[in-house]
């Protein structure tokens, strides 16, 4: 939107209007010793040209490469259209007021994105969007302990399986909350948890477990066994699942005899590119049962007198204002943009678009652990089902192999060192469709001369 500065006739009408002399006395209310007379620390303008140099010598020194980084942000093809559209005045710039039926663009979006999700999910309801994956878990969580009435504990099991980051997440948000977080061991083996994990806690008093699917390592939970066992105990199950995985995977709503009572997760993979440090959005879907324990605004789709479609909130309390500690959410922020792509990027590549990158993805993950593993004392750690990330455990170190990859465009991969040290040199590693059989061969070749070369 151009910029319409005011005509100096119509400043002097605002301060006449005021019954005011200049614009400096509408802000007298400042004392005067901490005004600025001059920005000395501030340099002097430069011209157009002379700022479009600057940007172009920077851009330079850009070298583009290859990730295989994942680990809780992955790199996917986003068509063209998703941010040319995302990027217009209406969406960008768009937030729904608090007479939200005004803002009916906005909110047909949100509607249409939240069916999407509760079908990926294959659950009843989905909210518009939470801050991003790690504190929508931690939301779950706190909706478990308020609507699980079965239990009178706020004991949550976690697999240690789960996003390091988000267990950080969680110990932060819930630790004043008196919630018992407990970590769940995971097989050496197979790199997920067993259900004999679990036996320890048969007939206990446990409100919620969470099943992660994939976890960090990129294996595959038993999904419908440890589900049926929470239920079992009276439980609820929480799912924090990867929602490209879905287009592939047995939705959450089916896993067991009853499905997953909550589901959440991060949505950057649906059409959001990797940034340095986000902003990502969080998603959560429940069952209908527990729909009024949600956080976040729900849309709802209805016909005025007129018969005419239209859409509104349906729930949407502004609690955090009013309830404070009460509230069923304290996070405010709703990536709503966000969203916009997300709803774009579905849209756009529909169930059977969803379901080619989800495959690919996972052909080209197996092809690379192949090319990999092929590599003398390169092996595969766990002997499980994976979907696009796997370890791999190498005869050196690991931040060593890095640091040598990244000098020829390769981002290898993420270093478990520092949270899981008992598996090792240990490299998590992530193929996506948007690499080809050259790329996975260039890292086998580059991986390989690193390894004859590199110190231990």
């Amino acid at each position: 939107m151009p910029f319409i500065p005011h005509t100096e006739i119509e400043v002097q009408e605002m301060l006449a209007t005021l019954d005011v002399h200049t614009i400096d006395d509408l802000f007298n209310e400042i004392p005067s010793h901490l005004k600025t007379a001059e920005l000395s620390a501030i340099p002097s303008g430069l011209t157009e040209m002379e700022i479009k140099r600057i940007i172009e010598t920077c851009s330079e020194k850009n070298k583009k490469g290859l990730c295989f980084i994942g680990a809780g942000a992955y790199e996917h093809h986003i068509p063209a259209a998703v941010w040319d559209i995302t990027s217009r005045g209406e969406f960008m710039t768009g937030y729904t007021p608090y007479q939200a039926e005004a803002s009916q663009g906005t909110l047909q979006l949100i509607y249409e994105y939240q069916t999407m999700m509760a079908s990926l999910t294959g659950m009843d309801y989905s909210n518009a969007s939470l801050y991003d994956g790690a504190s929508a878990l931690a939301e779950a969580v706190l909706m478990a302990v308020r609507a699980n009435k079965k239990t009178s504990s706020a004991k949550i099991l976690i697999p240690r399986s789960l996003h390091p980051h988000y267990r950080q997440t969680l110990q932060t948000i819930l630790i004043q909350q008196a919630i018992e977080l407990i970590e769940l061991p995971f097989c050496p083996e197979q790199g997920k948890t067993l259900l004999s994990t679990l036996e320890i806690w048969n007939r206990q008093d446990i409100c919620a477990l969470v099943i992660p699917q994939p976890n960090f390592f990129g294996s595959l939970e038993e999904v419908d066994l440890l589900t049926e066992w929470a239920h079992a105990q009276q439980a609820f199950v929480i799912a924090v699942a990867n929602p490209i995985s879905l287009a592939l995977l047995k939705e959450p709503g089916s896993w067991g005899n009853r499905g997953a009572d909550i589901v959440c997760g991060e949505g950057q993979p649906l059409g959001v590119p990797l940034a340095g440090g986000g902003p990502y959005f969080g998603f959560m879907c429940c069952k209908k049962e527990w729909l009024r324990q949600m956080p976040g605004r729900i849309v709802g789709r209805t016909t005025d007198k007129n018969g005419k479609v239209g859409f509104t909130l349906t729930l949407q309390a502004r609690e955090q204002h009013i309830r404070r500690a009460k509230a069923t959410s304290n996070i405010c922020t709703n990536q709503g943009l966000l969203v916009t792509a997300a709803t774009i990027y579905m849209s756009l590549l529909g169930p059977t678009g969803l379901r080619q990158v989800a495959s690919t993805s996972h052909q080209h993950a197996q092809q690379l652990a192949d090319l990999l593993t092929q590599i003398p004392q390169v092996k595969l750690i766990f002997n499980n089902v994976y979907f696009h990330e796997f370890v791999i455990r190498l005869p050196k170190s690991v931040a060593n192999i890095l640091s040598n990859l990244s000098k020829v465009g390769i981002q290898g991969g993420y270093d478990l060192s520092a949270y899981y040290p008992e598996l090792g040199n240990a490299l998590l590693i992530c193929a996506t469709e948007t690499k080809t059989l050259a790329d996975l061969n260039y890292y086998q070749q580059e991986l390989s001369k690193s390894l004859s070369t590199t110190l231990l």
